[in-house]
């Protein structure tokens, strides 16, 4: 076995497809930032002012929800919740300090990454759902104006969840070094791998020696 041989984390469709997933947020985020308060109306000119943000920020919406279905489809066999990542979650204080010892190996992702998987999923699925209803252009007739403000709202607390959640993500990656790396150029060194998702480590490359012998798996 070389050691020194990286391994494949990300292909190169599912690179494009988590890029363009980033891009559109940042768009829908901007112009709906616009489109919530009078004092960010001034981000409407990066649209072409305030009539094209509102016809634009929807479309960007839907496209977003589409495409980010794309990594759902890749992805969500991988994010289901085992019994090490709850222990994991558990000794998330020996995580955060970067002890290995009693924290268990994981799979190709860790229980933070999970939980924030099925957050931005939720949180994607009410902002679809309450979009529709306020679609003024075609679809807010369809209903009464309680269920448009409630919409509304639901709307205004997703998309604030989901910058959040968003702001934690790339502070981790930012954090964990050699993952935006990742997410660039697809690989990652088989020490990275064996360190930060060992049971991921051991199944592409078939090594089943214990990278932490003193270390429990749950």
């Amino acid at each position: 076995m070389n050691d020194n041989k990286p391994i494949l984390r990300y292909n190169a469709n599912e690179r494009s497809n988590h890029w363009i997933v980033a891009i559109l947020f940042v768009l829908a985020g901007l112009s709906g930032l616009a489109l919530f308060h009078p004092a960010l109306f001034w981000l409407s000119h990066l649209f072409g002012g305030g009539p094209w943000t509102r016809i634009l920020h929807p479309f960007i919406g839907v496209a977003m929800f589409v495409f980010f279905l794309g990594l759902v489809l890749r992805f969500w066999r991988a994010n289901f919740i085992t019994a090490n990542d709850r222990l994991w979650l558990r000794r998330i204080d020996r995580v955060m300090l970067n002890k290995e010892e009693g924290v268990p190996p994981i799979g190709k992702y860790n229980a933070g990454q999970k939980l924030l998987f099925w957050t931005l999923l939720a949180c994607m699925l009410v902002l679809l759902v309450s979009g529709v209803v306020i679609w003024r252009a075609y679809f807010s007739h369809w209903f009464g104006i309680d269920v448009i403000r409630l919409s509304a709202l639901l709307h205004a607390l997703a998309a604030f969840v989901l910058i959040l959640s968003i702001i934690v993500h790339i502070y981790a990656g930012i954090w964990i070094k050699g993952s935006i790396g990742a997410m660039l150029h697809g690989w990652v060194s088989r020490a990275w791998a064996r360190k930060h998702h060992e049971l991921w480590y051991r199944e592409v490359t078939g090594d089943k020696t214990p990278h932490n012998h003193g270390r429990k798996e749950g």
